[in-house]
């Protein structure tokens, strides 16, 4: 490895090509391997050969078990590299797409736009910059040029959307992430860069939502407290600023409670939207 390349990952575990070329591979075999991911690359070793892979040409498909003949990925990690669809399975790990996510984006330098968005409100004057990533014990951290950074929890992540922009003059993909500040604010980061971190950025914010999402459908009623909520009415002012009894809202609250959309911040009447809440808030909000 040259000098700023890092291993990330090195474990056992077992590959094999399911597609090559664009076409199904007719008996797919799995092989034996020791994975290795550092900054830079994936590399499939087996029997003293190496089979390195740059992260930048590969790609984790969001839906791996439509690209996967006959039966789907069964529970392994599926990757696409270039025309080709390769299947990882890792029994040492709990979760090697996450691994490889970290590893990847881990110390690279992004392009990231700070309260881009506050309480809803577009920021003119926020600026991008380019800004060194970290991701330590699920806090993620950017690392400003002159020693400024910002953190956030990782499970604060409330919403994601994509689209793009131009970023220093080049058109981009943007991820804006929605989590709260220190001061407990709903604010907005936009994060750019290459695509293979893009690729992976949009990976890990939309892996956890989805970990965390369920099939609860709201009711009328809370969907207008939530949105109320989110849209910062004091839980106090609810009943009437929805129009119903204080009694109902205590029932939606623990309602919401039970499926981990608000946080309790004091016995009965005092709630907070925490990430699933703004989630949720904002799906019911789009919906109107």
């Amino acid at each position: 490895m040259s000098g700023d390349e890092r291993k990330l990952v090195d474990t056992s575990g077992d590959f094999q090509y399911v597609v090559r070329d664009g076409d199904p591979v007719a008996d797919p075999k799995w092989r034996s391997c020791r994975l290795i991911v550092t900054n830079k690359r994936l590399v499939l070793a087996t029997n003293g050969s190496k089979q390195p892979i740059p992260h930048s040409n590969i790609t984790l498909p969001s839906n791996p078990d439509d690209l996967v003949p006959d039966g789907g990925t069964g529970g392994a990690t599926a990757l696409e590299v270039g025309n080709n669809v390769l299947l990882v399975d890792t029994p040492n790990l709990d979760d090697f797409e996450t691994e490889y996510v970290r590893a990847t984006l881990q110390g690279e330098v992004i392009l990231a736009r700070q309260q881009a968005v506050v309480g809803g409100v577009v920021q003119e004057d926020a600026e991008w910059s380019k800004a060194r990533f970290q991701l330590d014990d699920d806090v993620i951290r950017l690392q400003f040029p002159g020693g400024k950074s910002m953190s956030f929890e990782i499970e604060d992540v409330g919403t994601i959307e994509t689209g793009t922009s131009t970023v220093m003059g080049q058109e981009r993909e943007v991820i804006e992430v929605e989590h709260t500040d220190d001061q407990g604010r709903s604010v907005e980061t936009h994060i750019s860069g290459m695509d293979h971190h893009t690729r992976a950025l949009k990976t890990l914010f939309t892996r956890v939502i989805e970990d965390r999402e369920d099939d609860y459908e709201l009711s009328e009623m809370e969907s207008q407290v939530l949105m109320a909520l989110y849209s910062g009415v004091s839980p106090f002012e609810m009943s009437d600023f929805v129009g119903t009894t204080p009694d109902e809202v205590e029932e939606i609250y623990q309602k919401l409670l039970d499926i981990g959309a608000v946080d309790e911040v004091r016995v009965r009447t005092e709630v907070a939207l925490n990430a699933q809440g703004r989630n949720m808030a904002s799906e019911a909000m789009s919906e109107k």
